[in-house]
């Protein structure tokens, strides 16, 4: 373990615009090289390198402001929606996109419109009634979803940033699984670590899964604090708080072990590096005694890849809205990278939770709990402010085991620990976390329904409801349009520095779309107690391959849908609507298989290019200016 970092401030912080290296430079295999580096011999020329904003995306909640003198601080926001100027439009939109979906929903249940076939067996009965009720589920769910986006675009809100109280007591952590994680990425969060200004005690610490010899040379040699609890039984447990191989157990651990050395400690995941001023616009929110933590959006500096570009962007409704509606109850949900904890509060309920998704899990219990000093329950804070740039995962196999583990966690949050809500949340926080987690398994299910619905139709000819094709895809476009033009509309409040202005953010919707069968393998897994570990999306060189198996449960549920559709020709089953149905639900499965296999056709033609590196504006923070010292890049 090295020696504790010395004490720093803004006055002594080195220049922020000679930054870490960006994410997407982040792998061992490559390196940012010096200006004057002779490109590979199989390399063409570099593209000219993106230039992104961090700057000004890291103060998007506004400028930092003095807490009031005459009394007790308290957080206060700003409400997205009473600084629109265009206010009328949003409120059309606001009640007509819900209102059409409730219409459509009702006109299509009308007991007139139910199939009542006369001299057909029981199982047909029992198939149109099946069919009957996925329907009704289908568009009870779709109703669901567009009232949560309505109700948080009415109350999302910008907490106002306060200047953080001098000499507090920070650690900054970030943990390293070997194998998982390339040294070089470790290399670049820490030196963008020791570069974070504070004006108080912060050390900087690494907590090392493999207590790597390599490792705890490099924190020696950057003065960070090295922790390893490697061979420590009491740390190393098959379950509970301190779970061997896991990332709740690892923290649990520095806790027990250093947590009554701080008054707060901040956290990043490994694959992203922090901005200079992380704690200045964090710390000043705690200046509230009943907040237990402040988190901030994630975003992916390694914005070279289709599927990182669409992964960044499917996280749009959940970064930019649905967390920033939580402020107005005081419960953003807790997300394990980009944060900041009150070290009594995480305390107080004995640790981070033991859940394969712990951030979620934590968060809950916190809010479910009182400050014994207050006797009021703990809240929350979410700001917009882009804090650090991580990297996102850069091929299918990584994205899928990523929702895998993300779904798989609010699935085991629901069954083992959302019971205890409605006695102990408040009516604000109990809505905020139910529109929450009801996402995952609302697509699972109205995946499955519509796969059931398809079967029962284009290969049994079931009938739930008897509505002309025509007017049922004129009612449900028109429903379905308004529920679009609510997205899009809400696309001015994006959080992202990568994703261009004015982009409608088709790509994140797609992703969400095609995501749904590994929601819905995740459901069947948690339903049924399979066992499920903590998996860490590999990054850099350490990413998964992708291989035609990587999307067998696409090419699986493809087989359904194609199947169906094929004998819907030979039986004379022609509903339109249920034929376009699974025409798009065929389209969404192939998708992923026809992107990947013509990215590796692509790469056969062409020779290896050297990756564009994004780098920050020339006045920016954050990762990274180009710097003449080519000592003041991180190489990678």
């Amino acid at each position: 373990m090295s020696a504790q970092t010395p004490v720093r401030d803004s006055r002594n912080a080195r220049d922020p615009r000679r930054g870490v290296a960006p994410a997407a430079a982040r792998t061992a295999g490559h390196a940012a090289a010096p200006p004057h580096a002779r490109p590979a011999p199989d390399a063409v020329h570099p593209r000219p390198a993106a230039v992104y904003e961090y700057k000004r995306y890291s103060e998007l909640a506004g400028p930092l402001t003095e807490p009031p003198a005459d009394r007790p601080y308290r957080v206060r926001s700003r409400s997205l929606l009473a600084q629109e100027p265009h206010r009328f439009r949003a409120a059309l939109l606001l009640c007509g996109a819900p209102v059409c979906s409730a219409l459509l929903l009702f006109w299509l249940l009308r007991p007139d419109h139910w199939a009542a076939r006369t001299h057909v067996t029981a199982w047909e009965t029992a198939a149109d009634v099946a069919m009957l009720v996925s329907i009704a589920l289908i568009e009870t769910f779709r109703l669901v979803t567009v009232i949560s986006n309505a109700h948080a675009t009415l109350v999302a809100r910008d907490p106002v940033p306060v200047t953080a109280e001098h000499g507090t007591r920070v650690a900054f952590l970030t943990s390293f699984v070997p194998g998982k994680e390339p040294i070089a990425m470790v290399r670049a969060t820490l030196e963008g670590a020791v570069r974070i200004r504070h004006q108080g005690t912060l050390d900087v610490w690494l907590l090392d899964e493999g207590d790597d010899a390599e490792v705890k040379e490099l924190c020696a040699r950057l003065g960070v604090r090295h922790f390893s609890r490697k061979g420590v039984e009491k740390w190393n447990q098959p379950k509970g708080a301190f779970r061997a191989k896991t990332k709740h157990g690892n923290y649990n651990a520095w806790l027990d072990a250093h947590g009554d050395a701080y008054e707060f400690m901040a956290c990043v995941d490994t694959d992203h590096v922090p901005l200079p001023n992380f704690l200045e616009r964090m710390l000043g929110y705690f200046r509230d005694p009943n907040v237990s933590f402040v988190v901030g959006p994630q975003v992916y500096g390694n914005y070279d890849t289709a599927v990182t570009k669409a992964a960044e962007s499917q996280q749009f409704l959940f970064h930019a809205l649905i967390q920033r509606a939580g402020n107005a109850y005081g419960s953003p949900m807790f997300v394990g990278t980009n944060n900041a904890v009150r070290i009594s509060a995480l305390r107080s309920i004995g640790g981070l939770y033991d859940s394969i998704t712990e951030d979620m899990a934590t968060g809950f219990e916190l809010h479910r709990h009182r400050n014994p000093a207050t006797g009021k329950k703990w809240r929350s804070v979410y700001t917009p402010d882009v804090l650090a740039v991580g990297e996102g995962p850069s091929s299918w196999t990584d994205f899928f085991t990523q929702q895998m583990r993300w779904s798989r966690g609010t699935y085991e949050t629901v069954l083992k620990q959302f019971w205890k809500a409605p006695f102990t949340l408040s009516p604000g926080k109990l809505l905020n976390y139910t529109l929450l987690i009801t996402y995952y398994p609302m697509t699972a299910v109205n995946w499955v329904l519509s796969a059931l619905s398809c079967t029962l139709f284009l290969m049994l000819g079931a009938a739930g409801l008897h509505i002309p094709a025509e007017l049922w895809m004129m009612l449900y476009s028109d429903a379905a349009m308004l529920q679009i033009g609510l997205y899009i509309w809400n696309r001015r409040h994006n959080v992202s520095p990568h994703e261009p202005e004015g982009s409608g953010g088709l790509a994140g919707m797609l992703l969400s779309a095609l995501s749904a069968p590994i929601y819905v393998k995740s459901l069947f897994d948690a339903v049924l107690r399979r066992k499920s570990r903590f998996v860490v999306t590999p990054k850099g060189d350490s990413s998964s391959p992708d291989r035609l198996s990587t999307f067998r449960i696409h090419l699986l549920w493809g087989g359904l849908f194609g199947t169906s559709l094929a004998a819907s020709f030979f039986l004379g089953h022609t509903h339109a609507a249920m034929r376009t149905w699974a025409v798009l639900a065929l389209a969404l499965c192939l998708a992923p298989v026809v992107v990947w296999y013509g990215g590796v056709v692509r790469g056969r033609r062409r020779p290896v290019a050297a990756p564009a590196v994004p780098t920050a504006r020339a006045d920016s923070q954050g990762p990274c200016a180009p710097a003449k010292d080519p000592d003041a890049v991180c190489a990678l």
